[in-house]
């Protein structure tokens, strides 16, 4: 497979539409290997060692991409009506890059992506927080963000300590929803 074949199939399918996903969980083609695609935890995107340049075509293939959470190791696939083609993803496949407060009521905060994903924290796109520390926000479709260092740090900057049963957290609300940063003591 490559990926000027790849990228002209996914340019039929969304030629004249606006931000608008392609409806890959309904689609079911066959598996057709690997390609030679990474994506690594900074969310730079690589074909064969060399960085994409266009981002327009980063977030073509984002558009089609999907997480098997069936598999052995959460599996990445570009899918498209008539192929299944498995990639890299070394981390998760967007890093969260931005937020701000919906509006001056400061109830709803919208985060972005690198690949300019805008949506609001709530509880479908919610933060969770790895046994290791580590943040990451579901973006879609199983697809998640790790979240980057300074928005992590001015998030701290804004969140509160609160007691829990299981110890002291520090936490913020967005769209009604309490989102822990993790535990500061035990």
């Amino acid at each position: 497979m490559s990926l000027e074949k790849l990228s002209s199939q996914l340019a039929g399918l969304t030629e004249g539409k606006a931000k608008k996903l392609p409806p890959i969980e309904l689609w079911d083609p066959p598996y057709c290997g690997e390609i030679d695609l990474q994506i690594k935890p900074n969310g730079d995107w690589y074909f064969g060692g060399t960085i994409f340049k266009r981002l327009s075509l980063v977030k073509l293939f984002a558009s089609v991409l999907l997480r098997d959470l069936g598999s052995k190791h959460d599996d990445y696939y570009l899918v498209t009506p008539v192929e299944k083609i498995k990639i890299t993803v070394e981390d998760a496949p967007f890093v969260l890059t931005q937020w701000a407060w919906q509006d001056e009521s400061m109830t709803s905060m919208v985060v972005s992506t690198n690949l300019d994903d805008e949506f609001i924290l709530d509880e479908y796109h919610p933060l969770l927080v790895t046994s290791e520390g580590e943040l990451y926000v579901t973006v879609r479709r199983n697809l998640q963000a790790r979240v980057h260092r300074n928005v992590y740090y001015q998030w701290v900057a804004l969140a509160q300590e609160k007691k829990t049963s299981q110890g002291t957290e520090v936490i913020f609300v967005s769209a009604g929803v309490e989102f822990s940063l993790g535990l500061i003591s035990q």
